[in-house]
């Protein structure tokens, strides 16, 4: 970085300057103890949840504020497993140890503050949260808690089963369904169902669909890959996946729409729909899901008891102002994605950076997302948009640019680590 800053820059603040360095793709960190001194304490911010949103948002919080910002972590896992390229897991190119990423560099570069815990309560009007083992106060939080799921909308399966993973958290499950797989004689049927939307990750599920369908290709050519989907159609890429379906996978993967669980029998693993009755060797039911538990017990989950309502220019919540909501946990119309969490949590930062500072935000909030979906061990496809803010219908809106594969190939591959590899880079330093 050059030792002297641009004129126009110069007469800027220091923190819209590191701001705009950061927004460019660069990294800019270490700002000087005078640099830091020169404004003063901008308050406390607790943040629940270090995923992809929880931590971005911690990070640019840190840096936009000069390090004026407290921020206090709180998670209770040891350690960040990144959702995307979990479902490589099962098809075998990928372990989940390759995922799998220490909190230690982001929290010592950032001077984060870290609570592993959970939180049990959050009390709004007295600004504290409540963890298993004592209190936080704060000036603004920031809740992050991704999804939970909703066993009670699945007839015959009111809660969890062990042996029935939905491998939906990258984690232990994940490894629970590739074994199983592993387990699973040639000639077995893997039913896989969908829930209607919205749900996190739309294409995941096809993409899972295609690395089981890839692994049993190879290894168990024999079995079959069933897909009971409650939606209408393939809900994203759904030319895309189709070339794979009817393609290299032509035989081994069925695709049923508008099948939606009537019963499920959990010991036999039977699922009876609308058309037919399915039984499962394998069986892996992916959950209706909503609003992370948090955001349900504090009361913010004000969209059909399931979503949160935010103000997309602050990520604040409707409920109540000083209490910001990122990440799959709020009702958008987006899709739930990781990138677009980390989107989201840079709005977020910057309008708490400014707010804080007694600034406005920025009213007109521009970002992009993209998505990879792997369709065997190197080949993949992209979506890509730009979102922009809409005043007049308070929501973000599509915008020009961006665009969509044409087929899987190997150079989408190679894209689609490199992707990987900055968003994690992004996220964890």
């Amino acid at each position: 970085m050059n030792k002297h800053l641009p004129s126009t820059l110069e007469t800027s603040s220091r923190r819209q300057f590191v701001r705009s360095v950061i927004y460019g793709g660069l990294a800019f960190y270490g700002m000087p103890a005078f640099a830091r001194a020169s404004k003063p304490p901008l308050g406390h911010v607790v943040i629940v949840g270090a995923g992809f949103a929880g931590l971005t948002a911690a990070k640019y919080l840190r840096e936009w504020s000069l390090g004026n910002i407290k921020v206090t972590i709180v998670e209770p896992n040891p350690q960040f497993i990144s959702c995307p390229q979990s479902n490589l897991v099962l098809g075998g190119s990928r372990t989940l140890d390759d995922l799998s990423f220490s909190y230690a560099l982001a929290r010592k570069q950032h001077n984060l503050q870290w609570i592993k815990d959970s939180v049990t309560a959050v009390d709004i009007a007295n600004k504290q949260v409540t963890l298993s083992r004592g209190s936080l106060r704060y000036d603004r939080l920031v809740l992050a808690p991704g999804v939970d799921f909703d066993y009670s909308r699945i007839p015959g399966m009111p809660a969890p089963v062990a042996d029935i993973p939905h491998a939906w958290k990258a984690g232990k499950q994940t490894l629970q369904l590739r074994q199983q797989l592993e387990s699973m004689p040639d000639g077995g049927v893997f039913v896989m169902t969908i829930p209607a939307g919205p749900y996190r990750c739309p294409p995941g599920p096809y993409e899972r669909a295609c690395q089981v369908a890839h692994y049993f290709k190879q290894y168990k050519p024999g079995s079959k890959v069933i897909i009971l989907d409650a939606n209408a159609d393939i809900t994203s890429k759904k030319g895309l996946f189709l070339q794979s379906f009817q393609g290299a996978y032509q035989g081994i993967i069925e695709y049923h729409n508008n099948s939606g669980i009537l019963q499920l029998d959990t010991a036999s693993k039977t699922i009876k729909t609308d058309f037919e009755t399915v039984k499962a060797d394998v069986l892996n039911v992916i959950p209706p899901q909503l609003a992370g538990k948090v955001a349900q017990t504090a009361g913010l989950a004000n969209v059909d008891q399931r979503w949160c309502e935010v103000d997309f220019t602050t990520y604040a919540s409707n409920v109540n102002s000083d209490v910001h909501i990122i990440g799959d946990s709020i009702s958008a119309g987006l899709p739930k994605s990781a990138h677009m969490a980390t989107s989201q949590a840079k709005i977020c930062a910057a309008a708490i950076v400014d707010i804080q500072s007694g600034i406005p935000p920025n009213p007109l909030p521009v970002f992009a997302n993209t998505c990879y979906s792997f369709v065997d061990d190197k080949q993949a496809m992209h979506v890509a948009n730009v979102y922009r803010y809409d005043p007049a219908k308070k929501s973000m809106v599509s915008a020009e640019g961006g665009g969509v594969s044409t087929k899987a190939t190997d150079q989408e591959g190679d894209y689609a680590q490199a992707w990987a590899q900055n968003i994690w880079a992004d996220t964890l330093t």
